[in-house]
C-alpha cells in the first residue's frame, strides 16, 4: 500500500508540471497575439486617419470644382466708364458698346470709389455696377520696370567724379534724406539731364544710380514713346508716370530723350504732330498741375542742341550735367578700371596709353582693352603686353577717324 501511494503522488506531480508548462506556453502565445493585434489596431487607426484626411481633401476639391463651374457659368460683365454721379446715388455710365445708361451701384462699393472716369463692371442684364475695375495699363509699361539691378557701381565709372557727385546730390540725397531738405526749406531737384558725346558714360551713370538706390527703377528709351496711332504715345507717358507713382519712391530713366523732346516746329505731317503731343504730355507729367511726389527723372541725350526749351527749364530738369570726353587723368582711370581683370606684362604703361588716346571716349577705351586682349588670345598668350595695346589703339582710333563712303558720298 505504501508503494502504490508513492506512485500516485508522482503521477499527480507530473500532471501538475505539464499543466503549468502548458499554461505558461499558452500565456506566452496570448501575449504575442495581443501584441500583434495591438500593432494591427494601431495600423488600422493610422489608415482610418489617412482615409479621413483624404475624404476631407476630396470634399474640398469637389467644392472648389463646383464653385469653379458656377463661376464659369456666370454670365460675363460689361465694362463701362463712369460719366457722372447723380445726387440721388444713381450713376451715369458709358458702356463699351456705345450708349450711356443711368444705373444703380452695389451697396458694397464705397461712394468714394465712384468718380467720373473710373472703369466699372456692370451686370449684363440689369446694367447695375457690381465692382470697380483698376485703371488699364499697357503691358509694355510693366516691362519698363527694372527687376534685376545692374551690377555697375560708381567705382566702375572713371573720369566723371564731379558728375557722379552732382547726380548723387540730385537723385540719391532727396530719396535718402528728405527731411534735410525740409529743414533747410528748399525743394529737392526733380530731374537731371545728362548730355555729352556718345560713349562718355551717361547710361553707365544711370545704371550706377539704379544699383545704389532702393527706389524702383524704370528705364524707357525715348523712341518707345513714339506710337503709330494718335494719342497712344501720350497715354504711354501717362501710364509710365502712373506706374512710378504706384511704386514710389521711383526713378524714371529716359534714354535718348531727344527722340520725343525735339524742338517743336510748324510741321504739317501727322507723325510730327503726334510726337509733339507726346512731348506736351511729358512736359505736363514732369512739372504740371498734379504733384509728382517721390519720382525722380534722369534724361540722357547726345543732342542737347535740338531739345525743346520747355523741357530744359528748371522744374523739369533742375540740373543739366555735361559728360565730356575724358581728359588725361580720366582716360588713365578708365584704363585702370577696364584692366583690373587682365593679366598685364610689366612693360604695359597705362600713363603712355592715356597719352596715346587723346580724344577717345570711355567706350573707345573699353574697346581698346578688349581688342588688346583679343590680340593676345589670337597669338595664344595669357598675358597682354604693351605691343598688343599699341596695335589695339591704332585699330580702334583709326576706325573712329576713318571716313565712310556711301554711294559716292563721303561722310567724315
Amino acid at each position: 500500500m505504501d508503494v502504490e501511494s508513492d506512485d500516485d503522488v508522482i503521477k499527480e506531480y507530473s500532471k501538475d508540471v505539464n499543466v503549468s508548462e502548458y499554461l505558461l506556453d499558452r500565456l506566452k502565445q496570448l501575449e504575442e497575439e495581443y501584441l500583434r493585434l495591438k500593432e494591427l489596431y494601431r495600423k488600422l487607426e493610422d489608415e482610418k486617419r489617412f482615409v479621413e484626411s483624404e475624404r476631407i481633401r476630396y470634399e474640398r476639391e469637389v467644392r472648389r470644382l463646383r464653385s469653379e463651374i458656377e463661376r464659369l457659368r456666370t454670365p460675363p460683365l460689361l465694362v463701362g466708364v463712369i460719366s457722372d454721379v447723380l445726387s440721388d446715388g444713381k450713376i451715369v455710365v458709358k458702356s463699351t458698346t456705345g450708349p450711356k445708361f443711368v444705373v444703380h451701384a452695389s451697396q458694397h462699393i464705397s461712394d468714394s470709389d465712384l468718380k467720373p472716369g473710373v472703369r466699372v463692371a456692370m451686370n449684363q442684364q440689369t446694367l447695375a455696377v457690381v465692382s470697380v475695375l483698376p485703371p488699364p495699363k499697357d503691358p509694355a509699361v510693366y516691362g519698363f520696370e527694372v527687376e534685376e539691378r545692374p551690377k555697375v557701381t560708381y567705382e566702375d565709372i572713371g573720369g566723371l567724379e564731379k558728375q557722379i557727385e552732382e547726380v548723387r546730390e540730385a537723385i540719391e540725397l532727396p530719396l535718402l534724406k528728405p527731411k534735410l531738405f525740409e529743414e533747410v526749406g528748399i525743394e529737392p531737384p526733380k530731374g537731371v539731364l545728362l548730355y555729352g558725346p556718345p560713349g562718355t558714360g551717361k547710361t553707365l551713370l544711370a545704371k550706377a544710380v539704379a544699383n545704389q538706390t532702393n527706389a524702383t527703377f524704370i528705364r524707357v528709351v525715348g523712341s518707345e514713346f513714339v506710337q503709330k496711332y494718335i494719342g497712344e504715345g501720350a497715354r504711354l507717358v501717362r501710364e509710365v508716370f502712373q506706374l512710378a507713382k504706384e511704386k514710389a519712391p521711383s526713378i524714371i530713366f529716359i534714354d535718348e530723350i531727344d527722340a520725343i523732346a525735339a524742338k517743336r516746329t510748324n510741321s504739317d505731317t501727322s507723325g510730327d504732330r503726334e510726337v509733339q503731343r507726346t512731348l506736351m504730355q511729358l512736359l505736363a507729367e514732369m512739372d504740371g498741375f498734379d504733384p509728382r511726389g517721390d519720382i525722380k527723372i534722369i534724361g540722357a541725350t547726345n543732342r542737347i542742341d535740338i531739345l525743346d526749351p520747355a523741357i530744359l527749364r528748371p522744374g523739369r530738369f533742375d540740373r543739366i550735367i555735361e559728360t565730356p570726353l575724358p581728359d588725361h587723368a580720366g582716360r588713365l582711370s578708365i584704363f585702370k578700371i577696364h584692366t583690373r581683370g587682365l593679366k598685364l606684362d610689366s612693360d604695359v604703361d597705362l600713363q603712355e596709353l592715356a597719352s596715346m588716346t587723346e580724344g577717345a571716349s570711355g567706350a573707345d577705351i573699353k574697346a581698346i582693352v578688349t581688342e588688346a586682349g583679343m590680340i593676345a588670345i589670337r597669338e595664344d598668350r595669357t598675358r597682354v603686353c604693351m605691343k598688343d595695346f599699341t596695335r589695339a589703339v591704332e585699330k580702334v582710333m583709326k576706325k573712329q577717324s576713318k571716313p565712310i563712303e556711301l554711294k559716292g558720298v563721303m561722310f567724315v
